[in-house]
This record gives C-alpha cells, sequence and structure tokens, in this order.
C-alpha cells in the first residue's frame, strides 16, 4: 500500500459493477456524502463492470436482460456497438451524473476488524475505517476451472471464457467447448462458424427455454437460490436455474447439430478428451465455459464462511456480521436483482448507522 493513511467513512462499497453503483445511488439518496461518509472503491481500469472485459463479438443487441441502474435510463443503445462500449459508457455516464466519485484502480487487500467495533479496509490505495461495507465485487474475478485428469498433458491451449476475445484464434481448429450455460453456447456457435470441427460437452443435458420466462419463474428460480445462501452454501448463479432461451440463432444452431451435446468426458488426453467407454474427440483448443464463483477472499478474515462454503445471508446481509452486506451475490447476481439488492443494503445500513453512533 502506498497510502498508509488511515481515513474514516460510514460506508465503504466494494466493486463499481452494477450492484456497486446501485449502492451508491441509494447511499446518495440517502443523504451520505460520496468521499465524506461514504467511498466506492473499485479494482478495474475504467468504468463498466465486467461489462468492460466481454468479447468484441456480444454487440449490445445480442445482450438478454440488461436493467437500466436506478435513477437514470439507457436509452437509445446502438445495438450493433460491443457491449463493453455500451455499457461502459453508460456507467461512466452514471458515476458523474450522480457525482458518485469512484476511486480506480484499488484492489481491496482484506477487510479486518478494526478499532472501536469498526471494520478495516486496507487497499493499494491505504486503509479506510468504516461502520459498515458493502460487497459488490461481484465474480468476474473467480473463473472457475475444473480439473480433469490428464489436463496437463493437453498439447494444445485451454482458456477460460473469461479470457475469451472472439472467434479468430479457433479458426480451424478443432474445439471442445465445455459448459451448459448461456456464455457456452454464445461462444461455441461463433466458433462453429470457423473452426475445423466442435464438440459441446456438459455435466447435465441443457434445457432450452421456448417462450417468455414469465415472472412466477423468475420468482421460483430466486428462491432456490435463495434457499441455498440462507443455508450458507454456495450460490448457483439465477441463470443456471433458469434454463437457455431459445431465439432464432439457437434454432438454427440447434438445427445444424452445433448444439448437439456429449456428456462430460472421463479424462484429457494429449490431444483432446475420451470417455471411460472409450470413446474420444481429438481437439487442439478446450474453451471452459465453466462459470465462475464470487470473489470475496479478501473477507476471509472475518470469517464468514459456513461449513457449506458459503457465506449465509439475511436479506443482503451476512448473517454472522451485520455489518457486511453482499450485493450482487447469489440471488441478486442480475442487472434488476443487484439494482433491488442496492436499496435494501442501504435501507438495512441505516438502521444499523442509527443504531451504532460513530465514535467522537
Amino acid at each position: 500500500m502506498n497510502d498508509f493513511r488511515v481515513r474514516d467513512v460510514d460506508v465503504v462499497v466494494i466493486g463499481a459493477g452494477q450492484a456497486g453503483l446501485s449502492v451508491a445511488y441509494h447511499l446518495r439518496r440517502a443523504g451520505l456524502v460520496p468521499d465524506r461518509d461514504f467511498v466506492v472503491l473499485d479494482h478495474a481500469p475504467r468504468p463498466g463492470g465486467a461489462w468492460q472485459f466481454r468479447w468484441p463479438g456480444l454487440t449490445y443487441g445480442k445482450v438478454h436482460g440488461m436493467h437500466s441502474l436506478p435513477g437514470m435510463e439507457l436509452t437509445d443503445a446502438d445495438g450493433s456497438r460491443p457491449s463493453s462500449e455500451v455499457v461502459g459508457d453508460y456507467f461512466a455516464a452514471y458515476e458523474d451524473a450522480f457525482e458518485l466519485r469512484v476511486r480506480r484502480p484499488v484492489e481491496v487487500a482484506a477487510v479486518r476488524e478494526g478499532a472501536a467495533g469498526r471494520l478495516r479496509v486496507e487497499t493499494s490505495q491505504g486503509v479506510w475505517s468504516t461502520r459498515a461495507v458493502v460487497n459488490a465485487t461481484g465474480t468476474w474475478d473467480r473463473p472457475f476451472w475444473p480439473r480433469y485428469p490428464g489436463q496437463e498433458t493437453f498439447l494444445g491451449r485451454q482458456l477460460h471464457t473469461s479470457g475469451y476475445r472472439g472467434p479468430q484464434e479457433f479458426t480451424g481448429r478443432r474445439v471442445v467447448v465445455v459448459g451448459g450455460g448461456a456464455s457456452g453456447t454464445q461462444h461455441l456457435m461463433e466458433i462453429a462458424e470457423v473452426a475445423e470441427a466442435t464438440t459441446w460437452v456438459t455435466r447435465r443435458p441443457p434445457v432450452f427455454r421456448e417462450g417468455p420466462f414469465d415472472a412466477e419463474q423468475g420468482r421460483a428460480a430466486v428462491a432456490r437460490v435463495e434457499e441455498r445462501v440462507r443455508e450458507g452454501l454456495p450460490p448457483q448463479s439465477v441463470v443456471a436455474v433458469t434454463g437457455l432461451p431459445v431465439n432464432d440463432a439457437i434454432r438454427a444452431a440447434r438445427a445444424e447439430g452445433v448444439l448437439d451435446r456429449l456428456p462430460m468426458f472421463d479424462r484429457i488426453t494429449p490431444d483432446g478428451v475420451a470417455w471411460d467407454d472409450g470413446r474420444t474427440v481429438a481437439a487442439d483448443r478446450i474453451l471452459w465455459a465453466t462459470g465462475f464463483r464470487a470473489a470475496i477472499d479478501h473477507l476471509s478474515p472475518l470469517k464468514l464462511r459456513e461449513p457449506g462454503g458459503g457465506i449465509r445471508m439475511e436479506g443482503t446481509r451476512a448473517a454472522r456480521d451485520e455489518r457486511i452486506h453482499l450485493v450482487g451475490y447469489g440471488p441478486s447476481a442480475s442487472t434488476i436483482g443487484a439494482n433491488r439488492a442496492g436499496r435494501t443494503a442501504v435501507r438495512d445500513i441505516g438502521r444499523l448507522l442509527e443504531r451504532v453512533p460513530a465514535p467522537v
């Protein structure tokens, strides 16, 4: 850390994606002043949250379910522009409009117990002492790489979707795409247009969903994720329990056989993947579309995790510590969920600040 001053604030918000900006907006509406009463710390180089790292081929017109931030609509977006640019520009304008004064790039190393019942937030830009922390770090920084026998022997290239920059590097290659989520299917369909051959592998048969996802189904999906976090289990994403929405591109890919799925292989060989029944597939590339885990290691000193591996939640609040809120975690890991969670967290933090006065 290059600044050893300890600065006092009421609330530290960690992360400036959809969830973090929603929290900052509601803190401002509650009368708290940026840089005096609360601070927003973001490790990314520029506005946009995880959106700024999306691959160029994901244009805004291909994005499903992007909800505007509270208080300022995203209007007249050019669907042909990369989503990273559209959302990055929108987030930047939002930060300016509400004078949120996001500090970046700031790496948060640890959140610890501080003096007089406060929390100590240790960062690359110094230390903040605070009465409450809102963690809005999402999952992008923790891509999940499964381990399979023989993985280290593979002579081709393995990469995670977090490092995907477009289909061009797969031109003329034999590619195995692992994972049944939306990113896996989107990448697979792009890659299939330029690759010599593609193979789609998933642990479970994919569930394709025809028609709109109604409100009752949405509530049921969120409830399943909420139940896990109430039990202290690692959360699933809401998207993981809703199935894959079918559009014209999905229909065409299924008709062409691009989305013919194989069960998960048993091992990786130097030149591909293999199953115990004797089946093999040759490959030059393996793309792991296997999702992400919550980026919460900096909270480890507070010992919030339950034996099941997750943080038990009561609403947005960590059950073991009312000073810690997590937004964009579990049931709020969607753009609309993050907006709602931001409002809920600020309401509960307001009650905490009223009940526990700041030290003189």
